[in-house]
């Protein structure tokens, strides 16, 4: 397991990637909704914040390495989901 400041860095990096990506993804798409750009990037947001949250935060009772792992996979599948929703902008 990664130690918790890695892990943050990691999260960061990553959302600041997709932030990047939706903005450069609305830009050169002439028809982009921008309620629809907004809601992205405010979902972007909202997962950075909840999981550097979670990370230093983590849930009592249960072992780290369980979490830690359960907290890697719904962040993935997270990511996946708003990367599929910047491609369709």
């Amino acid at each position: 397991m990664a130690n918790k400041r890695e892990l943050k860095k990691l999260v960061n990096y990553i959302c600041s990637d997709l932030f990047s990506e939706c903005i450069a993804a609305s830009l050169y798409n002439g028809n982009s909704n921008e309620e629809e750009v907004n809601s992205i990037l405010i979902s972007i947001l909202m997962v950075q914040r909840d999981y550097v949250c979670r990370i230093s935060h983590p849930e009592p009772g249960m072992p780290p390495k369980d979490y830690f792992k359960d907290l890697k996979e719904r962040l993935n599948i997270q990511i996946e989901e708003i990367s599929d929703n910047i491609a369709n902008i």
